[in-house]
C-alpha cells in the first residue's frame, strides 16, 4: 500500500455498479418509448392522411400495387413454370447420368453424322460398368419403344411407351407400384414375359376387374400382368409420365425387338450417383474414362458415346428462368417508380397541411431526427399499404385454373415483395421527410 493511497469500500463500488445498471436500464427503457411512441405517432398520421383523403390516397398508392403485383406476378409464374417443368422431367432421375448415342445438347459445329454413326451402348458395356465403377449407387440398362399397342381380349390401347429394363431398374429410377410387385431376380434371368402397366393402361384395358394375373399381347406374345404403378396424372408438358407406360424385363423386350443401330431401337445405361455427389460429376468423369477404355479410345480421339446428366438440362432452364425473371422485374420496376412518385407527392401535400403542427412540436422541444422519422415512417407504412394490397392481387391471381399450371405464391415472393414495398417508401419519403425537419418553428407557427 502507497502512503497516501485511499481504498474505497467494497460496498460503494457494488452500489455504483447497480446505479449505473439502473441508469443504462432507464435509458433504454426511455429510448425505446420514444420509438415506439414516434411510431404509433407516425402510424396515427397515415391513417388519418389515408382516412381524410382517401381518393387522392389510394391514387397515388395505385403505382406501388400495381408494381408489386406486377413483379411478384412475375416472380410468381416464372417460379411455377420452373417447378411445373421440373417435375414434368421427373423422370430423368435425380442424380442420374445416362450413357447414350445421342446427346440431349447438340454441339453446333459437330457434324450430325457422326453422331449416327455412333453404336448403341450394349449389355456387356452394361455388366462392364457394374462390375468396374466406384462412384455409382445403382446402375441398370434399359430400351424403349413408343406408339407400341396393348391388347387384352377385345380392348386395346396404343401409344403405350414399352420400355425394357434391368432388374435394379428401380433403384435409379422410381417405380411406384401401388398394386401387385416388381420384378424378381429370377424373372429377369429366365426372361419371364411379364409385366407392370402404367396406371391409364390399366384403366384402359381392365376398367372393372383386377388387372394382376390376367395376360396382355405385345406383338401377338403373353404377357402377365404382375403389377400396376401409382396414378401420375398429366404433367405440364403433356407427357403422361407413367400413365402410359409398360415395363418388361429387359430380355424379354430383346425377344420382341433388337436394340441395334439399323432398327434405331438402342439401349440406354443409367446410374445414380453416391449421396454425397449431388451434382453427379465425380461418377460423369468415372463413367467417361471406363467407356473410353471399354471402347479402346486413344487420348486424342473423340468420344464415340454421349454422358447426359439431368442436372446440366435443369440448369440451363434455370438460366432460361432466370432471364424471364429479370426481364419481369424490369418491366415491373417502371410501376414501383411511379408508385413512389405517387408517395413522395402525398407526403409532400402532408408536410403543406400539417406545417404549423411541426412548427408547434418543435417549439415544445421536438428535435429535427424527431421529425424526419415521424415523416419517414408515414411514407413508409403508406407504401407497406400499397405492397400489401400488391400481394393480395396476387395471391387472388393464384386461384385462376390455368390447366395443369398450378400457380402458389411463395414466401419468399411474398418477403420481397413486403421488402420492396418498404425500399419505396424509405426512398419516396426521405426528401420531404428532411424538408419537414428543416422548417423554422417560428415560420411554420405563423403558416
Amino acid at each position: 500500500m502507497f502512503p497516501n493511497q485511499r481504498t474505497i469500500p467494497l460496498r460503494t463500488v457494488v452500489f455504483l455498479f447497480i446505479f449505473k445498471q439502473n441508469w443504462l436500464t432507464d435509458l433504454l427503457t426511455l429510448h425505446n418509448m420514444i420509438v415506439l411512441k414516434l411510431v404509433a405517432e407516425s402510424f396515427v398520421f397515415a391513417w388519418n392522411a389515408l382516412r381524410s383523403n382517401l381518393l387522392r390516397t389510394t391514387l397515388s398508392l395505385l403505382g406501388v400495387t400495381i408494381g408489386i403485383f406486377a413483379i411478384i406476378t412475375v416472380f410468381t409464374i416464372v417460379d411455377s413454370l420452373e417447378r411445373s417443368i421440373k417435375e414434368s422431367f421427373s423422370f430423368l432421375g435425380d442424380q442420374v447420368i445416362r450413357v447414350e448415342k445421342w446427346p440431349w445438347l447438340f454441339q453446333d459445329d459437330y457434324p450430325w453424322w457422326k453422331y449416327y454413326k455412333r453404336p448403341y451402348p450394349t449389355e456387356n458395356e452394361f455388366e462392364f460398368l457394374a462390375e468396374n465403377v466406384s462412384q455409382a449407387e445403382a446402375l441398370s440398362i434399359f430400351a424403349k419403344v413408343n406408339s407400341v399397342l396393348l391388347q387384352y381380349d377385345n380392348s386395346s390401347t396404343s401409344n403405350v411407351a414399352l420400355t425394357g429394363v434391368s432388374y435394379e431398374y428401380n433403384e435409379v429410377f422410381d417405380v411406384p407400384v401401388e398394386t401387385g410387385r416388381y420384378f424378381s431376380v429370377q424373372e429377369m434371368g429366365m426372361a419371364r414375359n411379364i409385366a407392370i402397366i402404367g396406371y391409364e393402361i390399366k384403366e384402359s384395358l381392365f376398367p372393372n376387374i383386377n388387372p394382376i394375373g390376367k395376360e396382355i399381347k405385345i406383338k401377338g406374345l403373353k404377357f402377365t400382368v404382375i403389377g400396376v404403378m401409382e396414378e401420375q396424372g398429366e404433367s405440364f408438358v403433356g407427357d403422361a409420365s407413367l400413365d402410359k407406360v409398360c415395363l418388361i424385363p429387359y430380355r424379354s423386350f430383346l425377344k420382341l425387338y433388337t436394340s441395334n443401330s439399323q432398327s434405331g431401337i438402342g439401349s440406354t445405361i443409367a446410374l445414380k450417383a453416391m449421396p454425397d455427389d449431388p451434382s453427379a460429376s465425380r461418377l460423369e468423369g468415372e463413367v467417361t474414362g471406363l467407356m473410353r477404355s471399354r471402347r479402346g479410345l486413344r487420348p486424342k480421339q473423340e468420344e464415340n458415346f454421349a454422358v447426359n446428366r439431368s442436372e446440366a438440362f435443369a440448369d440451363m432452364l434455370g438460366n432460361l428462368f432466370n432471364i424471364i425473371g429479370l426481364a419481369g422485374g424490369v418491366i415491373g420496376s417502371f410501376s414501383i417508380l411511379v408508385g413512389g412518385f405517387g408517395i413522395a407527392n402525398i407526403m409532400f401535400v402532408s408536410v403543406k397541411e400539417r406545417t404549423s403542427i411541426i412548427g408547434i412540436q418543435k417549439s415544445l422541444g421536438a428535435k429535427n431526427y424527431f421529425i424526419l422519422l415521424q415523416f419517414l415512417f408515414e411514407a413508409v407504412f403508406l407504401s407497406l399499404i400499397g405492397g400489401l394490397a400488391g400481394l393480395v392481387l396476387v395471391y387472388l391471381t393464384t386461384f385462376i385454373p390455368l390447366g395443369s399450371l398450378v400457380l402458389s405464391l411463395t414466401v419468399r415472393n411474398v418477403v420481397l415483395g413486403i421488402f420492396v414495398s418498404g425500399i419505396i417508401g424509405i426512398i419516396s419519403g426521405v426528401l420531404p421527410a428532411i424538408t419537414a425537419s428543416r422548417l423554422d418553428p417560428v415560420e411554420a407557427i405563423r403558416s
